[in-house]
């Protein structure tokens, strides 16, 4: 008798064993992560779907943190910016028209300047223009929405309260959480990541209104081209692009501003002057209190380097919006808002 065990022909061996089928996902997570010489950057339509999957909770944590973390290893490109934006915004449900004039992204999520630029915003919604403010609460005293309740301004908890403010003041603020929770939870992922991804980017190109003028404030100049071009693919009318305290679209009156624009398809770049050079203005000494933003606009603080960061980022949206020809046209106007502005209406 032969000595050769024979293995039942109904057990196949581990070499036949079949593969796990590969998940969807990991075709994303492959793409841009084979390495130096094999990896692409993902295209506006690959783009779209991934961000698509990742925002639906179709993928695995470990593929999240291996996707977001190349991207922010290498920088994301202007293509798939525009895919993840048009992803979030199939997600919004937003309506169609509200008649919202100017976009003005909040996304910054560690403040460490107070947020006159608020003021601004509400400045040009006393001059008429219907202006959506939407972001994230981020971390510290003195955030965007914080500034905005002691104004007087509620965060807006649906569209249909959007809605009601604009038609009330012309002015409205969308937190992120609300706009879109998925995206929210992105932002969420900071402490874990340890760093920022590529959300915090996307957000502020988020327009979720519509609006045909868009303001932008970014942290590193290296990513004016960046987010001019993905307006650009996006279709955005009118956008100006600077960048701003923390962040922020909040101009820095010491020193000129360089504006990246989106003018009807075509970039273009403008540079506005410094407001109040040499006065050393100490944004990071000042005490991170909401009241002060506040008393700045009813007319009970004097800080003249905070006046011309809030007449100065106004004057930028009064050029985008056509409202002024000229960057001196448009801060005589911006100034002569600001005198007349009600001082009154807001945080009494």
């Amino acid at each position: 008798m032969s000595d050769i065990a024979v293995k039942p022909k109904d057990l196949p061996t581990s070499a036949e064993a079949p593969a796990p089928a590969a998940h969807p996902f990991a075709r994303f997570v492959r793409t841009v992560g084979r390495g130096q010489h094999l990896s692409r950057a993902l295209g506006e339509d690959e783009a779209a779907e991934a961000m698509a999957m990742i925002l639906a909770g179709e993928v695995a944590a470990e593929q999240l943190g291996a996707f977001l973390l190349v991207l922010r290893y290498r920088g994301e490109t202007p293509e798939e910016l525009a895919g993840f934006v048009r992803a979030a915004r199939a997600r919004l449900g937003a309506p169609a028209d509200l008649g919202v004039e100017l976009d003005w992204p909040s996304y910054a999520d560690r403040h460490k300047q107070l947020p006159y630029f608020a003021l601004a915003a509400l400045l040009l919604a006393e001059a008429g223009v219907k202006v959506a403010l939407h972001g994230l609460a981020g971390s510290g005293p003195v955030t965007t929405p914080a500034a905005l309740q002691a104004l007087g301004l509620a965060p807006a908890e649906s569209f249909d309260a959007a809605a009601r403010q604009l038609a009330q003041d012309n002015v409205a603020y969308l937190p992120v959480e609300r706009l879109c929770p998925p995206l929210a939870g992105l932002f969420a992922l900071r402490p874990t990541l340890g760093v920022r991804s590529a959300a915090n980017t996307f957000g502020r190109e988020l327009n979720p209104l519509g609006a045909p003028c868009q303001m932008q404030g970014v942290f590193h100049p290296t990513y004016l081209p960046v987010h001019q071009e993905t307006a650009r693919l996006l279709g955005q009318p009118r956008a100006a692009i600077f960048k701003g305290g923390g962040g922020e679209v909040q101009r820095n009156p010491e020193k000129p501003c360089r504006v990246s624009l989106v003018v009807d398809g075509a970039a273009a770049e403008e540079v506005w002057p410094a407001l109040v050079p040499g006065a050393r203005f100490a944004w990071r000494d000042e005490p991170l209190d909401p009241g002060l933003v506040v008393a700045l606009w009813r007319g009970e603080r004097e800080s003249a380097a905070a006046e011309a960061a809030v007449v100065g980022t106004a004057a930028v949206a009064l050029k985008l919006l056509g409202r002024a020809e000229t960057q001196e046209a448009a801060q005589d106007l911006a100034e002569d808002l600001w005198r007349g502005r009600p001082k009154g209406k807001y945080g009494g």
